[in-house]
């Protein structure tokens, strides 16, 4: 857990981690897309794939970098003891206004279908 935490600790390696969601680069796209050099972004890689978190595999002369999300499970469980009581409560409260909020519509929508009921007398205006 603490490899995990100390690689995501850097916004360049967390900005490859989200260019990586979903699809495998090469180490120079992934370069390509920074201004630092790129033996900085070899580097930012290097710490990535030693933490478990990025494979790479090589593909003739190219080297194809590619999520392994499976290493966030450990630290996920680790910051779920800090969010998950601020969540549902979170979700509670949200549960109990939409609630409030459904009842109110539910209750309008039955005034609205009593005044224009047929049988209910309406005031007329000249």
């Amino acid at each position: 857990m603490d490899e995990v935490a100390a690689a995501i600790a850097d916004p360049v390696r967390r900005d490859i981690l989200v260019m990586l969601r979903g699809r495998r680069l090469a180490a120079g796209q992934i370069a390509d897309r920074f201004v630092i050099s790129r033996p900085a972004v070899s580097r930012h890689l290097r710490v990535l794939r030693e933490s478990g978190l990025v494979r790479d595999t090589l593909v003739g002369r190219r080297r194809l970098y590619e999520l392994d999300a499976s290493r966030f499970g450990e630290l996920v469980e680790w910051l779920g003891q800090f969010t998950a009581v601020g969540q549902v409560t979170a979700a509670a409260g949200w549960e109990r206004r939409l609630d409030a909020l459904e009842t109110e519509v539910h209750r309008t929508r039955r005034e609205r279908h009593r005044r224009d009921a047929p049988d209910h007398p309406r005031e007329r205006t000249a």
